[in-house]
């Protein structure tokens, strides 16, 4: 581990709240792999043995329905966690997570974490709060299918890769269409169209940027309430 690696477990949300001395023991195991987009890291059903926490890159958790679609779960990037739960219960991983892009994770063996639980139970409170911030997220994108239009959600996103301090910005895609769209509840085709849309609020997009023209513009739009349209 490098003190570069270990800044970003420390900051991450597993560890941010453990003692010093609980992390650095459960950082002396960890070690870091790389995977290359489109790898698989663990499958459902497979035996819990790890917790990840992304440095690079990004991880795509999904499940595969009955007849056979994928439904993404979530999109993880840089400092944040994966797997911790059914760590803490020696469970089958309920998802699978695929490498959306090259990234790099650090991985912590589930054992080392449960043996650092008995000996430092304070250890587990960092774990539910983790848990519960994956639990935070997943209500956040049901209240976004039921609350927003798909143009609102797409507009969301883009505000959500945003880095500029002026009140225009270019923003890059993370990842490819069809990502987006199985993150945000569409099909590509209605991607395509929200992107059209949002023309309207100042968006552009060609390949894989987009150009925001009014970010507060833009702000205010995903802010508004899909009924007023039909009043």
């Amino acid at each position: 581990m490098t003190p570069e690696y270990e800044k970003i477990a420390r900051g991450s949300l597993l560890m941010t709240g453990m003692l010093d001395h609980v992390s650095k023991a459960l950082l002396a195991s960890a070690h870091r792999r790389e995977f290359d987009r489109g790898a698989t890291i663990f499958l459902q059903g497979e035996q819990s043995t790890a917790i990840y926490i992304v440095a690079s890159g990004w991880v795509k958790l999904y499940r595969t329905t009955t007849n056979g679609h994928e439904a993404v779960v979530g999109v993880f990037t840089k400092g944040n966690s994966f797997g911790e739960a059914v760590a803490l219960r020696s469970d089958t991983y309920p998802v699978c997570a695929e490498a959306a892009t090259n990234c790099s994770l650090i991985r912590i063996e589930a054992v080392t974490l449960l043996n650092i639980i008995h000996e430092s139970p304070e250890a587990a409170i960092a774990i539910l709060s983790a848990t519960f911030a994956h639990l935070h997220s997943l209500v956040a994108q049901v209240e976004q299918l039921k609350a927003q239009t798909g143009a609102q959600r797409v507009a969301e996103f883009l505000l959500d890769l945003v880095t500029c301090d002026e009140n225009s910005c270019i923003v890059k895609l993370p990842f490819e269409k069809v990502l987006i769209a199985a993150r945000l509840g569409l099909k590509p085709e209605s991607l395509s169209r929200s992107f059209s849309k949002l023309r309207k609020q100042g968006v552009s997009v060609k390949k894989n940027t987009a150009l925001i023209g009014d970010i507060n513009k833009l702000r205010s739009y995903v802010m508004e309430d899909p009924a007023d349209s039909w009043k």
